[in-house]
């Protein structure tokens, strides 16, 4: 049932808005140049990879060692809009109709976490990676690393598809007051290095 409604929900919307996501993607080009996707290995169901694909939001620039500037300088004005919008998503509805996501489920994040993971933690790998999710809609990048996780857990172990209904109306209103997008003074999230409460059974210090 979920991935019926899946599909269907991911397909109506790609063609509902494939006219934005063509005018973003000409925008990008423009102003970021190429590549206008960004593609990243990320864990799906079972911690499984696959590829992920989002609108890119920043820019290739280096300092004069050739290394990347720090995300805040190459986060330019264009960038942070797609980002308070969650414009930048767009393209995971296609990893939705592939198989690779659902609309609604714990956020794909880095390969380099599933090692760091408490047995409780990882647990949140038991349901496909979503576009949104009970983390997002509530409080996104404002809670701490556990509590998201916690939220990830919760939500595999009582999913229903009247939770998902509700997860993605109360995603249109969060995107649209633009809460939780980055942490304070920060342009993207802090790296997750493992839990060391054991509350959330870390074993890590």
């Amino acid at each position: 049932m979920k991935r019926a409604f899946d599909v269907i929900a991911a397909t109506l919307l790609t063609g509902l808005l494939l006219p934005v996501g063509l005018v973003l993607a000409a925008a990008i080009r423009l102003t970021l140049g190429s590549p206008v996707l960004f593609r990243q290995i990320r864990p799906g169901l079972n911690g499984r990879p696959f590829e992920l694909w989002k609108f890119r939001t920043m820019s290739e620039a280096r300092g004069a060692d050739g290394r990347l500037l720090p995300d805040a300088a190459r986060l330019g004005a264009f960038g942070r809009f797609l980002r308070r919008t969650s414009l930048d998503e767009l393209p995971e509805l296609a990893n939705v109709i592939r198989g690779d996501m659902s609309m609604v489920g714990p956020r794909p994040l880095l390969m380099a976490y599933l090692e760091r993971y408490s047995p409780r933690q990882a647990r949140r790998h038991e349901m496909r990676p979503g576009i949104t999710g009970l983390a997002q809609v509530s409080g996104r990048n404002l809670l701490s690393w556990d509590d998201r996780f916690e939220r990830d857990v919760w939500y595999v172990d009582h999913w229903s598809l009247w939770l998902d209904v509700k997860i993605l109306l109360k995603t249109a209103v969060t995107v649209l007051a633009r809460e939780g997008i980055s942490q304070v003074g920060r342009a993207t999230a802090d790296e997750f290095m493992g839990s060391s409460s054991p509350r959330h059974g870390g074993t890590r210090s």
